[in-house]
């Protein structure tokens, strides 16, 4: 092709245009480096500038206003979240990170609900897939927002027998300890409470010095708001001191408004008449950080049971050291003990010697005077030995509390030996006498807040502890409680019926069921629109094994699938039930049904040794006559239809010693057991509730 080069004359120095031809290679390809042009004919001339008046007018310089803006807002949105952040942490304990938390949470959960609560889930295998998924959800931000959310899931723990079988196994591990603060963070606490250091408060030292006392900064017991040090203070006194964590003193307020917001969200989405209950649940958890009101409550409960002559001596509050308390620090006595759940403990035989107690029992000294022909016993797998007087007391170990198990002799397999029946109608009349005769019921039983000792007479005594949980009933709703009981156990279905409907409750069968915790029906059993009737139960299972018969094959996916939403809404159908009209409902009644269900649980847990509903109704019809605020002839008519209600209350001795007796010969369980066998089939195919454990299983 030809090309025309420009090549430069040496005479004259002007390019001069010459034609070449070249035959293009069909292998070579014009590349970078060979520059080839076209042809030009002009002349060179040299660059003159243009006139000024012929350029455009100039452009103004380029600022990026809009980039320089953006960067700045992000800058201040990175500077405001990083110093909330600080803020939020370091001032509020994390308390809107908190928040923030629960909120997502509870939209995703509510989202979840909404969109595969259904036969066929969208987003989901199973109904019970979507509860297992929203049950772990659950635990973890109640696990990891600790306080408050802890209580909170204990509390939903103890009631998890009416949630789907996924969010009871998930919360039975809502009891294990909580981690305890650092040291530190107990310091400041005393330092801010009382405007001196832990040394000055206590009298104590942790540098050896033997004219003082002696206090171990490791926790013994760590729960959700507080953490229990044990000391021993100058004039030799044992103590528990109580100490709130530091964090919830600032989180508490937070922690309540996002649980009432949450419940306010999920009561309107899901129709469900539960907030009206929030705000008196969140008073209760509110004063349960007040450390003040639980030293009242625990003076008051000391003064109660010394003045009744059935329970004085029997029952035990440790004393409270007020000069040494404050609203997040409680001093009280140090109780030496056996758990109510170390059953084994409880029965084993008695190592300590003939007319002794256990150590502490009715204000007997700790340690046992040691007298020649009584050693003090040593054992290798205690540190530091029993007995082990205070001077020697190392204070630089992490426990250095005197382990005392005399009373367990040389091998240390003895017991408090003492028996499980008497143990439980302690505790029966202990809290039938705060229910009806009271009124100042602890709501918070479980087998953790209740201590055995022995005493020198071989009986048992029970110890509470624990007392910031607690509800007061006035005398009038008081009165009507206990008549509820009375006409419960005589089935005067008319004025059971009279009271549960004051009460705004619409069902009168499921409440008395779930207050007596065993079916009852004020229609007969064999009323054909009795839930509980028999003939209902009969065409129940008669269908069910014709259908087995039938079909002889297991369920299908999607027909599971449809069982579960079926249960699932006649659960919320019979919530309905028992709330009814909200406005009516007494707040009260929610607490006493923890404590009646703690209750049971651990008489179960022991075995069912007692007759639990006849020893609360005997109480219930007991205080018509004796409750102080009662005229005398309103005393003098309900004393002869108690000495009637005794005479009826036969009957309930007659079932329990039946089930005792099959219980003695393996032929079946107790008569809790034997309840709450009847009240999981009823409430499975009734009300969709699926009881498939103990309040304390786990």
């Amino acid at each position: 092709m030809p090309v025309l080069r420009n090549l430069v004359c040496p005479g004259c120095c002007r390019p001069q245009s010459r034609l070449i031809i070249r035959r293009a290679s069909p292998f070579v390809r014009p590349g970078p480096f060979i520059h080839l042009r076209s042809l030009q004919t002009q002349r060179f001339q040299s660059f003159v500038p243009p006139p000024p008046d012929s350029l455009p007018r100039p452009a103004p310089p380029r600022t990026y206003a809009r980039t320089r803006r953006w960067t700045r807002r992000l800058l201040y949105l990175v500077a405001g979240i990083g110093g909330g952040y600080l803020f939020d942490r370091f001032l509020l304990a994390s308390s809107i990170v908190r928040s923030l938390r629960t909120f997502s949470l509870g939209i995703i959960v509510a989202a979840d609900y909404k969109i595969n609560f259904r036969e066929q889930p969208l987003l989901a295998d199973s109904i019970p897939a979507v509860h297992a998924r929203n049950a772990e959800r659950l635990f973890d931000l109640l696990r990891t927002n600790g306080g408050l959310y802890l209580k909170i899931g204990q509390a939903i723990a103890m009631q998890s027998a009416i949630l789907p079988p996924e969010f009871q196994k998930m919360f039975a591990k809502m009891f294990d300890d909580a981690p305890q603060n650092d040291w530190k963070d107990v310091q400041r606490v005393i330092e801010e409470d009382f405007g001196k250091s832990v040394e000055e408060v206590f009298g104590v030292s942790f540098d050896g010095d033997s004219s003082k006392g002696v206090m171990e900064r490791t926790a013994r017991a760590s729960a959700s708001v507080a953490q229990v040090h044990w000391a021993r203070l100058q004039d030799g006194r044992e103590v528990a001191i109580k100490v709130q964590k530091r964090e919830i003193a600032l989180q508490v307020g937070w922690d309540l408004w996002a649980f009432k917001v949450v419940s306010y969200i999920y009561s309107y989405i899901f129709d469900l008449p539960l907030y009206t209950l929030v705000p008196f649940v969140s008073e209760r958890l509110f004063l349960e950080t007040d450390f003040e009101y639980e030293a009242d409550n625990a003076e008051r409960m000391a003064g109660l049971v010394a003045s009744e002559s059935r329970l004085n001596g029997r029952v035990y509050i440790p004393k409270v050291y007020r000069e040494l308390s404050s609203k997040r620090v409680m001093t009280a006595e140090w109780i030496e003990g056996v758990r109510l759940w170390d059953k084994e403990t409880l029965t084993a035989p008695w190592r300590g010697g003939r007319r002794q107690g256990s150590p502490g029992c009715r204000g007997a000294p700790l340690d046992p005077v040691t007298t020649p022909s009584m050693k003090p016993t040593v054992s290798p797998s205690l540190d530091p030995p029993t007995n082990q007087p205070s001077s020697i007391l190392d204070p630089t170990k992490e426990k250095i509390k005197p382990e005392r198990t005399f009373w367990k002799g040389p091998n240390g397999r003895g017991g408090l030996g003492v028996s499980l029946q008497e143990v439980m109608t302690i505790m029966v009349d202990l809290f039938s006498a705060q229910m009806f005769l009271w009124g100042w019921i602890h709501c918070d039983p479980h087998p953790g807040n209740i201590f055995i000792r022995r005493l020198p007479s071989g009986k048992p005594e029970l110890v509470l502890i624990d007392h910031g949980l607690y509800i007061h009933l006035e005398p009038a709703f008081r009165h009507q409680y206990a008549l509820f009981w009375k006409s419960l156990l005589t089935f005067d279905n008319t004025t059971l019926k009279e009271i549960v409907r004051s009460w705004g409750v619409n069902n009168v069968d499921i409440f008395a069921s779930a207050a007596l915790m065993r079916p009852y029906s004020s229609r007969g059993k064999d009323h054909p629109d009795s839930l509980f009737s028999t003939r209902h139960h009969s065409r129940s299972t008669t269908s069910n094994n014709n259908n087995n018969n039938e079909e002889n094959r297991p369920l299908t996916k999607q027909e599971q699938s449809q069982r579960h939403y079926e249960l699932q809404q006649k659960m919320r159908s019979a919530l309905r039930e028992i709330l009814g009209d909200d406005k009516k409902w007494p707040r009260e009644l929610l607490f006493i049904g923890r404590n009646l269900r703690i209750v049971q649980g651990n008489n179960q847990f022991l075995g069912s040794p007692v007759n639990r509903i006849k020893i609360t109704g005997i109480w219930a019809s007991r205080a018509l006559v004796e409750s102080p605020d009662l005229s005398y002839s309103q005393k003098i008519a309900n004393l002869g239809r108690h000495l009637i209600f005794r005479a009826v209350l036969f009957s309930t001795d007659v079932v329990f010693w039946v089930t005792r007796l099959r219980q003695w010969l393996g032929r079946g369980g107790g008569m809790e057991d034997e309840m709450e066998m009847q009240l999981r089939g009823i409430a499975k195919e009734n009300f969709g509730v699926e009881l498939n454990h103990g309040v304390f299983e786990g």
